[in-house]
């Protein structure tokens, strides 16, 4: 075990923040229970579209998970080309993260959406690009900008004398960087990934406005259907529970994972 390792666990027991889950989740409980005392009607055509908004929150799962996938495996190879040496390296990987970190998530669904193809031509074969495919992509490139930012961040964390040990015990930097620095940096990285994880969650909602039917796009397609004052609001608030559920357990790991490794 490293030294950081050690110093990790022998860490003293922070008293953890009293969680808001239950309170919320009888909350949303009693509401239901009323609305559905109150407008059964209602109650019973939501549950109708159920399996449809079901359906659309698997495409948010797919599209948050496959983006902060593709995301991190750019970041990380950004992230360790922005400590490089060569110039002719690191500025083209600057100048990337740079422009894609502050760029609004919503432009870039826009442009992935209107500039890549719909199909790609392999050969004698033509592969579907579909929408929500490009949301990935659109999700993904800021995606990689932030962990790119907080890959260098972690590596430049970890003291220049395990460089300096590494070298001496015949390790290249390349063997150093594989084997002692990038699994101590990834460690102390995990919080950090785990917010932007929730973010790009969040964010994948924003697929619903180039057509992608994740669940905001099903929550209005059954708005549009039912056409009840009541339905809508109960379906959107539907939707927020449903993201609540999704973002809020991996909050709670985050702030976790912070107290563990002391972040």
């Amino acid at each position: 075990m490293t030294a950081v390792g050690m110093a990790a666990t022998t860490l003293p027991a922070i008293p953890f923040p009293h969680p808001v889950g239950r309170p919320v989740a009888f909350c949303v409980a009693a509401v239901a229970a009323a609305w559905i005392a109150l407008r059964p009607q209602s109650a019973l055509a939501l549950l109708d579209w159920s399996p449809h908004l079901l359906q659309g929150f698997a495409m948010n799962v797919l599209i948050s998970a496959s983006a902060i996938a593709l995301g991190t495996l750019i970041g990380l190879i950004l992230g360790v080309l922005e400590l490089s040496s060569l110039r002719l390296l690191r500025l083209p990987a600057i100048t990337y993260v740079q422009i894609f970190r502050n760029a609004p998530h919503l432009v870039l669904i826009f442009a992935t959406t209107y500039a890549l193809p719909f199909e790609i031509a392999v050969g004698g074969w033509h592969i579907a690009f579909p929408d929500w495919l490009k949301a990935v992509v659109g999700l993904a490139v800021p995606a990689s900008a932030h962990i790119a930012e907080i890959a260098r961040g972690a590596i430049q964390s970890i003291p220049a004398a395990q460089w300096e040990a590494a070298g001496s015990l015949g390790f290249s930097r390349l063997q150093t960087l594989r084997w002692i620095i990038l699994p101590q940096g990834l460690r102390r990285s995990l919080p950090a990934w785990m917010n932007l994880y929730a973010s790009i969650a969040m964010g994948s909602a924003l697929a619903s406005l180039v057509g992608v039917e994740e669940l905001l796009h099903a929550a209005t397609d059954a708005s549009t259907a039912v056409r009840r004052t009541d339905f809508t609001i109960a379906v959107y608030l539907t939707v927020l529970v449903v993201f609540f559920a999704y973002c809020y357990p991996i909050s709670r790991v985050t702030q976790r994972l912070e107290r563990r490794f002391a972040v």
